[in-house]
């Protein structure tokens, strides 16, 4: 009997690939701002992650160089490096 779930984003690693992916497909706006929330609410709502999982994959992709989270926390920037994860097809 198993009686945890698996939680496919409980991995940091995994976490910020899947909010690299979810930046990429969100239309940036002004200098390449993508609010918060247009990454938060899908990986949260639809992906059914949690909020500790969530912020550990934005530590892990800050800390990578794969985005840039402004002062306020209001909003993200994907850089080069973030991008190159997912080239497009």
């Amino acid at each position: 009997m198993k009686l945890t779930i698996d939680r496919p984003y409980s991995d940091p690693e995994a976490a910020a690939r899947k909010l690299i992916e979810i930046a990429k497909s969100t239309e940036a706006v002004q200098d390449g701002r993508i609010h918060i929330e247009k990454i938060n609410a899908p990986f949260l709502s639809k992906l059914k992650a949690s909020g500790p999982e969530f912020g550990a994959g934005i530590k892990l992709a800050i800390e990578r160089g794969w985005l840039e989270l402004h002062e306020s926390g209001t909003y993200v920037r994907l850089l080069a490096p973030g991008a190159a994860l997912f080239p497009r097809q």
